[in-house]
């Protein structure tokens, strides 16, 4: 069975192009969505997926359509093929039903792996120059060490609570928490 998939991003959006060329290509079924490619919350694409069974080809009008980025959209083909499901894009003439178009989407596999083994390799770069510079990698903590101990005094007086020491200071129990365990006992300060 040819099963169609056709999604535009926003609701101003129209899918009759894409209607037109699955209808052409033969699909017997089309799901029809609107909304974004970078949400994970397609519940048309989970149930146009979920109806496909061994022998089925999914068609799309463009490989943008089934997913936004290239790892998302080979993740989803390796899938099909595991469930033997063709797959079909229109517009690009990719068909992994035959040999050539199977070769071309292991092609297109292979660059993807390569473009993330490329970002790993610049992430580890960037981070061990920053640590080179002096540079420490995290997010700022919300308490520095002054205004540590200045909810340390708060809570030194026994009418003040943790609960309204952390509203004070806009930080959760456990923020409190770490940065008070981080303080020097009192004499070291």
């Amino acid at each position: 069975m040819l099963i169609g998939y056709a999604r535009v991003s926003t609701n101003d959006q129209d899918t009759a192009l894409q209607l037109d060329a699955l209808q052409a290509a033969g699909c017997e079924r089309i799901y029809e969505e609107k909304g974004s490619g970078a949400t994970r919350e397609r519940p048309e694409l989970d149930r146009c997926l979920q109806a496909l069974r061994a022998g089925d080809t999914l068609i799309v009008w463009r490989l943008d359509r089934l997913g936004r980025s290239l790892k998302d959209l080979v993740a989803i083909v390796a899938d099909l093929q595991t469930a033997a499901v063709g797959f079909r894009s229109i517009t690009e003439t990719i068909d992994t039903t035959t040999a050539g178009g199977r070769l071309v989407f292991h092609l297109f596999g292979a660059l993807a792996e390569f473009e993330r083994s490329m970002i790993q390799e610049r992430t580890k770069a960037g981070l061990t120059a920053a640590r080179a510079r002096g540079r420490h990698g995290g997010r700022k903590p919300k308490l520095d060490a002054k205004t540590t101990r200045k909810a340390a005094a708060m809570l030194a007086d026994p009418n003040i609570t943790k609960a309204e020491v952390c509203a004070h200071f806009g930080v959760t129990r456990p923020t409190l928490n770490a940065a008070l365990a981080k303080l020097p006992p009192v004499g070291d300060q």
